[in-house]
């Protein structure tokens, strides 16, 4: 009935099917199942005597699974470094050491499989071959900091950039010219052995120096590129000392470089990007169509403040809405600038402003959440908001404009209803986007 609640849930429950049918096509142990033909080949055609998996990110599991279960009987050792809570109760080969630790600040557990996963790499020898599974999250699941530098100090460093609403590239600018394994490094590391790299990007663009900041890839920043980051963000008078002193060292050029395109530590090393946010946009769009939606793709690079973005998708809803069923799909990954003492997340902030914008308007669903089943430091992966969102919250009291200034957003819909609850799904290709916008209300 137009107007009626069940109609408000239905639209809530096609943006929900449509981001688990995106979940499901992204599914990290089908893509690298989908591999196993290659790796098998490269394997015996290159007569190889070991075969090697480091396998790090949010999809770590799934991934090395995939490999346990296809070519357990011929790998030599693995080590698997995903984030807590993402390891489920199955099995993979007793060969695979199984980590868990910290993201997105890294802790000493993630140091400690990481210097194992490095003392695996240092036995390679030209007659390995070396699997690398790389997926979101890598960047900070995967730590070895400088030898000069404590781990608190790395940890305050990410900590101060992820505040100060550095993105993605500049906080890994930083990270890979204060880390050992980071910007090419591992590749540094493994060589003379052979390395395939499957990479489920998390990164707008699909740059291979930036997801997981670029262990195998060859690293085409700097260490003045990390101090511009540094300045931009006027954290020079906040960072730890040993970390400036790290990169002041190198940007006078008394600490070698990160490798870059002509090393030869990337002689023998293929990097292969086996799952992306634009493979997830295709399949939202091919889902929403089946569902008689006409649809839109308003962007496969979002980016910027979160809730500058929610109110730039929200205006773009509101004059799109023709009389027709209507379908808006974006993806990428934005920023929060964190000035409040709240509880919340990118997508959680985006979905809160989007909702202040379309405040009483009928007939606009929203659903804004991270792929990975996690939006910040909370169990929820976004929200999921329309035209009713906000009143709700005021008659019952709530003040949006509160909650979002304290960065709260997750407390907010925890409070008014809102929460998108999906837990771990084992993946990670950024951000997703739904609007649905029903032709029936858009005389309202």
């Amino acid at each position: 009935m137009k107007g009626s609640l069940p109609m408000k849930n239905h639209s809530h429950q096609v943006a929900t099917d449509i981001f688990q049918t995106v979940l499901k096509a992204v599914d990290p142990y089908a893509l690298i199942q989908e591999r196993m033909d290659q790796i098998l080949s490269i394997y015996h055609s290159g007569k190889y005597q070991n075969l090697l998996l480091i396998s790090f990110g949010k999809a770590a599991f799934p991934m090395a699974k995939a490999l346990s279960d296809f070519a357990g009987d011929i790998l030599t050792q693995g080590v698997m470094i995903t984030k807590y809570g993402h390891v489920p109760q199955s099995r993979l080969s007793e060969k695979i050491v199984i980590h868990e630790a910290g993201h997105p600040v890294p802790d000493i557990q993630g140091v400690l499989a990481t210097e194992r996963a490095m003392n695996v790499l240092k036995e390679a020898d030209g007659q390995t071959l070396v699997i690398c599974m790389i997926s979101g999250g890598g960047s900070a699941l995967l730590a070895a900091p400088h030898e000069s530098i404590p781990l608190p100090e790395k940890q305050q460093i990410t900590q101060l950039l992820l505040r100060a609403g550095a993105n993605i590239q500049e906080l890994n600018t930083v990270r890979k010219h204060i880390s050992r394994v980071k910007g090419g490094r591992l590749a540094e590391l493994a060589y003379p052995a052979r390395i395939l790299s499957l990479i489920l990007s998390d990164v707008i663009g699909d740059r291979l120096d930036v997801i997981a900041s670029g262990p195998t890839a060859p690293d085409p920043t700097t260490f003045q590129d990390a101090m511009g980051v540094i300045g931009r963000y006027d954290l020079a008078d906040k960072i730890p000392e040993k970390v400036l002193g790290i990169l002041m060292r190198g940007a006078r050029g008394e600490i070698p470089e990160t490798p870059k395109e002509k090393s030869r530590a990337f002689e023998r090393v293929e990097n292969i990007i086996v799952g992306s946010n634009k493979k997830a946009i295709e399949i939202a769009e091919r889902e929403a169509a089946k569902r008689g939606y006409q649809v839109t793709i308003l962007s496969s690079e979002l980016q910027g403040e979160a809730r500058e973005v929610g109110g730039w998708l929200a205006r773009k809803a509101m004059v799109m809405r023709d009389g027709h069923k209507i379908c808006l799909i974006s993806g990428g990954e934005t920023t929060v600038t964190v000035k409040g003492s709240g509880l919340g997340g990118r997508n959680m902030e985006l979905a809160l402003a989007f909702a202040q914008e379309i405040k009483g308007m009928r007939g606009i669903t929203f659903l804004s959440a991270g792929t990975d089943g996690t939006d910040g430091p909370t169990d929820a992966a976004g929200a999921i908001v329309d035209g009713e969102t906000i009143t709700r919250a005021e008659a019952a009291g709530h003040s949006p404009e509160a909650y979002l200034e304290n960065n709260d957003s997750y407390h907010f819909f925890k409070a008014t209803g809102g929460l998108f609850l999906t837990g771990p799904t084992g993946t990670n290709v950024m951000d997703l986007q739904i609007v649905l916008i029903d032709g029936n209300f858009c005389d309202n």
